[in-house]
């Protein structure tokens, strides 16, 4: 426990203002950033300092003018309700048993991920936050923006947090912290005789949040400050597009030796990173990534369960189908971070993408919980776009349950319910421009409409044994010509039923709207155009059987916009493409089709 001069100094002089009470610090439209130069490469010194070094790089690039209404966000999609469902329970611990690293069919993890078992499994209470009166207002900072105090502090909580692991019972310690994500996403809890997994499904935000919000506690209280908040790692905009400068400093508690080396020296990131480095130049990388925010984050998710990912509720199969932002950026992120699948590593044979590229293994790595600090953020962000962007209403996702320890090693059960609005549970982010709001691809690399006369009919090219080399077909939408008022009450959706695949490997597909047949390989690179519908990707963690293609997730894009910025509005049949960028040879796909889906959230039961 750090000392109380100590933890004086440390809790004194907060230089972060609370977006509780102070609304000077929203973003001005002069904030938000920009479009670019497309030719343009920047020079990366590995001799940057925390003080914004990095940063000098953008000042040449031309800024964009930003209009922060956005406005015409067209009318969303939804699923029908569940006619008889579940909430899913809290894991019970005497079912924790061994998880495996691809389940059902992989190795066993190397240690056991199951958490220290309270003295009674017998009426584990209800956890509800504190009221806002009582709590210190927590506000998680930007981590490419936070001062030398803010690091020193961040390092001390994170090292007493290890000190812990000298006591494999002590909950609060970093390896079982870490292992809490390994036990719920790599097989370890089995619920009503189904191994539970809260990836690719509705439960991923809120267990992630409730994650947070208890090792952010308990990082508090080993060094006496309540209002210790974690980082966010700012990947959404060009300025945090780097691995945070705190994260690479070799000997701080924060440091993982088994992040992938190219992550290293200010590179930027790929947010659509599919496990192999791309060509692309810096200044394109951060132009794709403002495209993938834009497209995961409007095109793609006008409504909840678009963005949130496919209801799961108790006794249903996991992973029926994963939500627009841990689609991308978040499971690039993982990748982009985490070790070469099938590399060597020390005290390891053989890498299965240690520590971020793994579900099992990615809580090991301290930049995992700033990552998903940046997720959390997306939720909040996403709702304030406006529309019908609002949290689902389902019975079966409200009610919904964790099981998590507190900082004073008491267990608790908690409600997704509870978690809705971060600021009622005593934090919220510090604000930085989200210039991705205003990044809508208007370059288009097709003249006119493509002839889909030359194109295989969908029913020709599906079920799609494998993906190994760029395909496209010919697809009829249910109607044409639609009004606004239409529009509006219905999103079109291209969907993609019986996506399966061999989930030991990094995954990534992407899928054009109207593209040339011959796709140009260089201009794979670059998302950054109208054609561009998104991406489906995947981190290994479960093993799927490929001997048939009867079962399996699905993977869902809205095209209204899509239609409309490609001139295809009144046309009866469109051209679909398909590019594999990683794993192709082992996705299969049962089918395609296009629907017309009601845009409301889903009826409480």
């Amino acid at each position: 426990m750090a000392s109380s001069t100590t933890t004086l100094l440390l809790c004194t002089n907060q230089t972060l203002s609370s977006p509780f009470t102070n609304s000077s610090l929203v973003a001005k439209p002069s904030q938000l950033f920009f479009q670019g130069r497309r030719n343009q490469s920047f020079k990366v010194s590995c001799n940057a300092n925390n003080s914004g070094e990095h940063d000098k790089n953008l000042e040449g690039v031309d800024r964009r003018n930003v209009l922060l209404g956005l406005g015409g966000l067209y009318g969303a999609a939804n699923l029908a309700p569940l006619a008889t469902a579940h909430p899913m329970r809290a894991p019970d611990l005497k079912f924790c048993s061994r998880a495996e690293i691809n389940f059902p069919k992989g190795p066993d993890v190397p240690y056991s991920c199951c958490p220290p078992r309270p003295d009674s499994l017998n009426n584990i209470p209800y956890y509800e936050p504190p009221p806002m009166t009582k709590l210190p207002a927590r506000v998680r900072p930007a981590a490419h923006a936070v001062d030398e105090e803010y690091i020193a502090k961040y390092n001390l909580a994170t090292s007493l947090m290890r000190d812990l692991d000298k006591d494999p019972t002590d909950p609060r310690g970093f390896k079982q912290q870490a292992n809490v994500h390994c036990a719920y996403c790599n097989g370890a809890y089995l619920i009503d005789g189904k191994k539970l997994q809260v990836h690719q499904s509705w439960l991923f935000f809120p267990f992630h949040r409730w994650y947070l919000y208890f090792y952010e506690r308990i990082l508090g209280s080993l060094i006496e400050c309540p209002t210790f908040a974690l980082p966010y790692w700012n990947w959404d905009h060009p300025k945090g597009m780097r691995l945070p400068p705190m994260f690479d400093v070799p000997g701080s508690s924060i440091y993982d030796t088994r992040r992938n080396p190219h992550v290293r020296c200010g590179t930027i990131i790929d947010l659509g990173s599919f496990g192999e480095e791309t060509k692309s130049t810096e200044l394109q990388t951060m132009t794709n990534n403002l495209t993938h925010m834009y497209r995961q984050m409007i095109t793609n998710a006008p409504c909840p369960l678009l963005f949130f990912g496919k209801p799961y509720p108790l006794g249903t199969d996991p992973s029926p189908g994963m939500g627009t932002i841990e689609n991308i950026p978040h499971t690039p992120v993982h990748i982009w971070t985490g070790t070469v699948l099938g590399s060597k590593l020390e005290n390891c044979d053989t890498s299965f993408g240690e520590d971020m590229g793994n579900f099992y293994s990615a809580g090991l790595d301290p930049v995992f919980y700033c990552h998903h600090g940046n997720v959390d953020r997306m939720w909040n962000e996403w709702k304030q776009i406006g529309g019908k962007r609002r949290d689902l209403i389902d019975k079966d996702w409200l009610d919904s349950e964790f099981f998590f320890y507190d900082e004073n090693r008491t267990p608790w059960r908690v409600k997704v319910r509870d978690c809705l609005d971060s600021k009622k549970m005593g934090y919220d982010y510090a604000p930085m421009p989200t210039p991705w709001r205003n990044f809508k691809p208007t370059r288009k690399t097709t003249t006119g409409k493509v002839n889909t006369d030359s194109l295989r009919p969908v029913s020709q090219v599906f079920p799609l044994a494998k993906l190994d080399k760029a395909i496209s077909f010919s697809i009829n939408r249910p109607a044409s010509s639609r009004t606004q008022k239409e529009k509006n009450e219905q999103e079109e959706m291209l969907t993609f039923n019986g996506v399966k695949h061999d989930d030991r490997e990094y995954i990534r597909f992407d899928v054009l709207i109207n593209a040339e047949k011959t796709v140009n390989a260089n201009e794979l690179e670059n998302v950054d155009k109208v054609e561009f519908a998104g991406s489906y990707t995947s981190l290994p963690h479960v093993h799927a059987n490929h001997n048939s293609c009867a079962e399996g997730s699905s993977f869902q894009l809205a095209i209204t916009e899509l239609l409309e910025d490609n001139g295809l509005e009144d046309e009866h049949t469109i051209a679909v493409t398909l590019v594999p960028k990683a794993g192709g040879k082992t996705i299969c796909i049962k089918g395609a089709e296009i629907t017309l889906e009601a845009c409301e959230v889903l009826a409480g039961s």
